[in-house]
């Protein structure tokens, strides 16, 4: 599903009235990360990190295998705020990495409404973000905002 591109496309100003605080967002679930999925995206990113795709090293560190790139998390859960506010809107995203993701894991990103102000120009929203595995562990968590 494509995000709205616009605050018309979500029908006008008064649309910002379900996005009071403890709004929470649809879900996302991601299939489970690949070790194909990794290699294409140290191809795109340019981060050939070893410990990204090359399972000997990741045993060498102790970590059991590969992980995945943080960034790539990061941009499962900008995929996912981008389908809950308009991407015209957004104007802060930052995240905390909490665990390594690894192959195999399924992600499923969660948001919710924690602060709204009114401002000058529209309703300002402060958002939480959190990316789980299928076990309830915390990969990564971070905060949004957006301008509506």
């Amino acid at each position: 599903m494509l995000a709205p591109r616009s605050l018309k496309e979500l029908g006008g100003k008064g649309m910002n009235k379900k996005y009071e605080v403890g709004y929470h967002f649809p879900s996302l679930t991601k299939p489970a990360v690949t070790k194909v999925q990794l290699a294409k995206y140290a191809g795109a990113s340019g981060d050939f990190n070893p410990l990204h795709l090359d399972d000997r090293v990741g045993k060498e560190a102790g970590i059991g295998g590969v992980i995945a790139h943080g960034m790539l998390i990061m941009g499962m859960a900008g995929e996912a705020i981008g389908s809950w506010v308009p991407r015209i809107s957004l104007k802060s995203f930052s995240v905390r990495f909490k665990a390594m993701t690894v192959p195999g894991e399924v992600i499923t990103l969660t948001g919710r409404v924690v602060d709204k102000e009114k401002t000058d120009n529209g309703s300002l929203i402060i958002c939480q973000v959190e990316a789980k595995n299928h076990s309830d562990e915390i990969k990564l968590s971070g905060r949004f905002a957006a301008l509506l």
